[in-house]
């Protein structure tokens, strides 16, 4: 009797043994496949920014203009360890301004909240000043090309893909409607909001300061976008990199009078 009850007992710590590793892989498993299979994981400060996108005003008007520019600075100001963002001042606006404006107040509300901690040095290199593309971190968000993908990779805020499956609201992006990057390049910043079908077909649905009524939401049919870069904030604590990365990016700064390839694109933003 007091062998069967032995072996019996034998017999349930291999049962529990088996059932526990079983538990343990699967679990390591669930945490593991996105890396395992290429996949991206999902955004855990997504929602946070199309919070922000909410709060953002409507209309305005477009344009690229200096004076943009100068309205743009005014719409930001850091004082006594403080973003003050007031986007009703950045009008008019263009794409890469509101997409910025966005990213700024998503660092504050998560500052706000306790969840990141950033020194004052840090929170100054994100002001927008009279950067030149590739300079600090407002001329890579504004730069020709990447810009904001490129940023993403140097400072490791996050993944940066091209695959639409893989897309989820509240990732940046950048479009592409023509296959040039650099000079010749005709883009947009924007902040993507999802799919959607129109008369059976696939349209993109996203937020910027579109051409010509300024801050709101648009959608474009698929095939008008030759190529898009997603880049998704993972890592926002990863700014504290920003006074270790090269004063100018020379990679985007060319940009500005030369042409690049996609697939040199690619390669400066890790993918």
């Amino acid at each position: 009797m007091v062998a069967e009850e032995a072996f019996e007992f034998y017999l349930s710590r291999v049962v529990f043994k088996r059932h526990f590793a079983g538990f343990v892989f699967g679990l390591a498993l669930f945490f593991c496949a996105p890396l395992l299979f290429g996949q991206i994981a999902p955004g855990r400060f997504n929602d946070l920014i199309l919070e922000q996108v909410r709060q953002m005003p409507q209309g305005g008007s477009y344009s690229a203009s200096s004076f943009a520019t100068i309205r743009l600075q005014s719409a930001a100001h850091f004082e006594s360890g403080k973003f003050f963002i007031l986007p009703d001042a950045a009008s008019p606006s263009y794409c890469s301004g509101a997409t910025y404006l966005v990213f700024m107040k998503t660092i504050e509300a998560l500052r706000a909240r306790g969840s990141l901690d950033l020194d004052y040095a840090t929170l100054e290199s994100l002001m927008i000043r009279h950067q030149r593309d590739g300079e600090g971190i407002w001329g890579r968000w504004n730069a020709n090309g990447p810009g904001t993908a490129r940023l993403f990779h140097e400072l490791s805020l996050g993944h940066n893909f091209d695959d639409f499956a893989r897309a989820q609201p509240g990732d940046f992006m950048k479009i592409f409607w023509s296959p040039e990057v650099g000079r010749a390049e005709h883009g947009h910043s924007v902040i993507y909001l999802g799919m959607e079908k129109k008369a059976g077909l696939d349209y993109v649905r996203f937020w910027s300061s579109n051409i010509p009524s300024g801050y709101g939401e648009k959608s474009v049919p698929r095939s008008k976008i030759v190529r898009a870069i997603f880049s998704r904030l993972e890592a926002p604590e990863n700014l504290s990199r920003a006074a270790k990365i090269p004063a100018v990016d020379s990679y985007l700064a060319r940009l500005l009078s030369a042409r690049s390839s996609y697939e040199e694109a690619k390669t400066k933003c890790g993918m």
